[in-house]
């Protein structure tokens, strides 16, 4: 019994040994080749921006938005890196700028007063799918998970659906698949913070509607999201 136990300790040594030694040779590799691919997940409060006059917007308006972002190192200590990435996403925005179709089926547009009609829900949601693309500066290293982090960048996107809701004494109605949502969206970027937590903002560069116009004057409403980003490895 005392032979097998020597036995026993000699082999878990020798394995521990080699492992050590396999996990110093990974260590060594991660050292110069580790990545910050990243999966995402951000929940923002969704603005807009450039309204014409008399359109406002009221509750809350909300952004989810999920996805991956492969990193690619630029320099040697790859504190600076390119991200570039896929994603989803879906926007939601309470205003009272009514889209409906009328008498002859085309979209039209009015900015609801609520002394004239009462309504208890008007919004328009579209869902995206996203290329982000970034440059990011962190603190991290091999060995750190927890750093500092600002990312600057622009996020591309391309509405695969669009919607609209209506509540109010009209009627109840909804409308999707309309032609003058811009089909592309693209917009500057920034996500800055530590660890987890990072807050987020999006600023739309081109309009959500496309050939609108609301009392002779071209609707280029844009986007506005702010909100808090998760990165998850």
């Amino acid at each position: 019994m005392k032979h097998l136990f020597l036995t026993i300790i000699t082999v878990l040594s020798f394995w521990s040994t080699i492992g050590q030694v396999e996990n110093d040779s990974i260590a060594e590799e991660t050292d110069t080749k580790y990545r910050e691919d990243q999966f995402y997940f951000a929940v923002t409060y969704n603005l807009l921006g450039e309204k014409p006059n008399g359109v406002s917007q009221s509750g809350f308006s909300s952004g989810f938005h999920l996805g991956f972002i492969r990193d690619f190192p630029l320099n040697k200590r790859r504190n600076w890196a390119l991200g570039l990435g896929l994603g989803l996403s879906s926007n939601s925005f309470n205003n009272n700028f009514l889209i409906f179709k009328d008498g002859n089926n085309n979209y039209d547009y009015i900015v609801l007063d609520k002394n004239d009609i009462n309504y208890t829900k008007n919004k328009f949601t579209t869902y995206m799918v996203e290329m982000p693309l970034q440059l990011r500066w962190r603190t991290s290293t091999a060995e750190e998970y927890k750093f500092w982090r600002i990312y600057l960048g622009m996020n591309i996107g391309y509405v695969v659906y669009n919607s609209t809701k209506f509540k109010g004494d009209i009627g109840n109605f909804k409308n999707n698949g309309i032609e003058q949502f811009n089909d592309f969206q693209y917009g500057l970027t920034l996500s800055a913070g530590y660890n987890t937590w990072n807050i987020y903002l999006y600023y739309g560069l081109n309009p959500i509607f496309e050939g609108i116009s609301l009392n002779n004057e071209k609707v280029d409403m844009n986007a506005v999201k702010i909100g808090l980003i998760f990165y998850i490895f």
